[in-house]
């Protein structure tokens, strides 16, 4: 995994709810420690990269979480000013624009306009640069929306291109497709959990991004694994175990915890061998499932290790 972060710009995406803040923090986490300077931007998320890393409530405006790591949540208001800033490069001339109830409604009303303008901003700090020329971020992770909301965000950038006359808009557009492409400096990562349902979204996705945006796909990230506790053979035997016991016996609640986490483990291995034979050349990182009831910075840190040291 350690040329993974020697790319400019990852994309974190996946069905809502399998985990993508927390592989985006522990992704984050692992780059720093390669020495990385970081930026996570989330897109107009519910926040709570803070509480996993144990910082202040994150904003819409670039801040520090760590020493290497500045995280932003961008909200499309304040995003497209901003990215209307940075194409404009004069405050005065951003504010005549944006300060105008009819433009501003007009922007509003653009299709893709505010996808654009977070997704614009997080690849403009893929060129940002400081005084002395050095990159301001070595690598930008973009917190994606679920998967139908994230692909119309990637979708963006190519609509643009079709639609758009020669100009500096068509030209951010140009570059932002060549870098999302460009498997030596962006790229996509997976994230699942051993379920189903979030399998065959993931599998839909990835053809969507494969074919229809040629994006390249860097690795697959299966969140909430959970530990194989019985061999195939002690599965049949705690089946047999609910049969045998009781409603009334001390034992009845033992043996229904048991035949569903035999349930469980059946899902979790199908699941794993579902994606293993449709996407068998795809580096696969699998996070266990997090035990402990405090799910802060140090679990964080843990699961970044899975990255690497």
């Amino acid at each position: 995994m350690t040329d993974l972060f020697d790319r400019r710009f990852l994309f974190v995406i996946g069905k809502g709810g399998v985990g993508k803040t927390t592989v985006s923090a522990a992704l984050g986490l692992a780059a720093a420690r390669r020495g990385k300077r970081v930026l996570i931007a989330m897109a107009n998320a519910k926040e709570r990269l803070s509480t996993l890393l144990e910082v202040a409530p994150v904003g819409p405006h670039n801040q520090p979480v760590t020493s290497t790591i500045d995280a932003v949540n961008m909200v499309p208001q304040h995003a497209l000013e901003e990215y209307g800033l940075i194409v404009l490069k004069s405050r005065t001339l951003q504010r005549a624009i944006f300060d105008n109830r009819i433009v501003s409604a007009l922007l509003r009303g653009t299709p893709g306009i505010e996808a654009w303008s977070m997704l614009g901003k997080a690849f403009f700090h893929t060129k940002e640069t400081l005084a002395d020329g050095r990159p301001r971020y070595d690598l930008v992770i973009l917190d994606a929306p679920a998967t139908g909301h994230g692909l119309d965000m990637l979708r963006v950038p190519r609509v643009i291109l079709d639609v758009a006359p020669p100009g500096l808009l068509r030209r951010e557009a140009e570059d932002a497709v060549a870098l999302f492409r460009d498997p030596s400096r962006g790229g996509v990562v997976l994230v699942t959990l051993p379920e189903d349902m979030p399998v065959s979204e993931t599998l839909e996705l990835h053809t969507a991004l494969r074919d229809e945006l040629a994006m390249p796909v860097h690795a697959l990230v299966v969140n909430q694994v959970l530990p194989r506790l019985f061999s195939a053979n002690e599965r049949d035997a705690v089946r047999s175990l609910g049969e045998a016991v009781s409603a009334s016996s001390p034992l009845a609640t033992l043996a229904r915890a048991g035949r569903g986490r035999v349930l469980r483990e059946e899902v979790q291995e199908a699941s794993l061998a579902r994606l293993a034979a449709a996407l068998p050349r795809l580096p696969r990182v699998e996070l266990p499932m997090w035990s402990s009831p405090s799910f802060q910075r140090a679990a964080i840190e843990s699961l970044s290790l899975a990255f690497g040291p």
